[in-house]
């Protein structure tokens, strides 16, 4: 029972947000079960690709039965194993898999407040960390306050500093990054041989500051504030005056990197390798928004290129 409440307050604490930026009846969010990106020539015949281990030990509110079926179905129809994991971080868990895929950790299910602290453990970030360097592969994703709090430690670990914060756009457009507008940047995953991605959507979530030897993928900049709230409920519209934010200048939302002999991809929005329908419009949100034809193709470059095949 006291999981079943647990579950059913991240999901309250989810349709708040999202009743903040729309009209609460279209608050809710189920998986688009119709969502289908073919696959033209798998990398893998089914089932005989590399294992993927996705997350779901960490208060994850993405989960594959869930939020993130599309992104199951799709790396499975191009040969990739992909299995949930309730198991925390073991070096015992780590050596069975090609990449390891963590969404939206969040450190409590109920309490997105301030102070912040890590959903990872210490030992599971050194076993994570060890398990990169020796040539594992880590898909590391994250979202608004808490999830940025929440995985400060582990991307720390990568030289990578996250912010827990919400990142809005000021003119409140569409988020779409694109090459065309300099937003997103050209690297063997945006610019891989016949697969090249020229717009990718997003919907929110946060921004970080990487290392020098990191490529950047997308970037926030002047169309961003991050707003940083030591409660949640303070994100509430019309934003208060009162609210501390930075610039999105200079802060990015997407990079990847080499660790020792493995790699690391990270990303600061959830939504964007989901498929959504929200409320009782069926809106699509996510690899099945209209705007975002090219996630699907974005989201295999990159465990392509976590897998070695860029």
């Amino acid at each position: 029972m006291m999981i079943n409440r647990k579950l059913f307050r991240v999901f309250f604490l989810i349709w708040c947000w999202l009743a903040f930026w729309t009209n609460a009846a279209d608050a809710q969010q189920v998986s688009d079960e119709k969502f289908n990106y073919p696959v033209s020539a798998p990398t893998y015949t089914k089932e005989n690709g590399p294992l993927i281990l996705f997350d779901e030990a960490h208060n994850n509110a993405s989960t594959l039965k869930g939020a993130y079926t599309a992104f199951s179905t799709l790396l499975r129809d191009d040969g990739y194993k992909v299995i949930s994991n309730a198991e925390k971080v073991s070096w015992e868990l780590l050596k069975r898999a090609r990449i390891y895929v963590t969404v939206n950790a969040m450190y409590d299910l109920e309490d997105w407040n301030l102070p912040a602290r890590s959903a990872f453990s210490q030992e599971e970030i050194n076993e994570l960390s060890t398990w990169v360097a020796t040539g594992g592969s880590l898909f590391l994703v994250t979202d608004h306050m808490p999830c940025g709090a929440s995985i400060h430690d582990l991307a720390g670990r990568f030289g990578i500093n996250i912010i827990n914060g919400f990142a809005l756009r000021k003119d409140g457009l569409p988020e779409v990054f694109s090459k065309e507008r300099k937003t997103l940047l050209s690297n063997q995953i945006t610019s891989a041989p016949e697969k090249e991605i020229d717009s990718i959507m997003c919907w929110g979530g946060t921004g970080f500051i990487v290392p020098s030897h990191a490529h950047i993928i997308s970037v926030l900049g002047d169309d961003y504030n991050i707003y940083l709230p030591s409660q949640v409920s303070q994100i509430k519209r019309p934003l208060p005056d009162t609210l501390p934010y930075i610039s999105g200048r200079g802060l990015v939302n997407g990079a990847y990197l080499k660790y020792g002999k493995g790699r690391v991809v990270i990303f600061g929005d959830g939504a964007p390798f989901s498929a959504q329908l929200q409320g009782i419009k069926s809106e699509k949100r996510g690899m099945n928004h209209p705007g975002a034809t090219q996630n699907a193709q974005f989201l295999l470059n990159i465990i392509h290129w976590l897998d070695g095949k860029l």
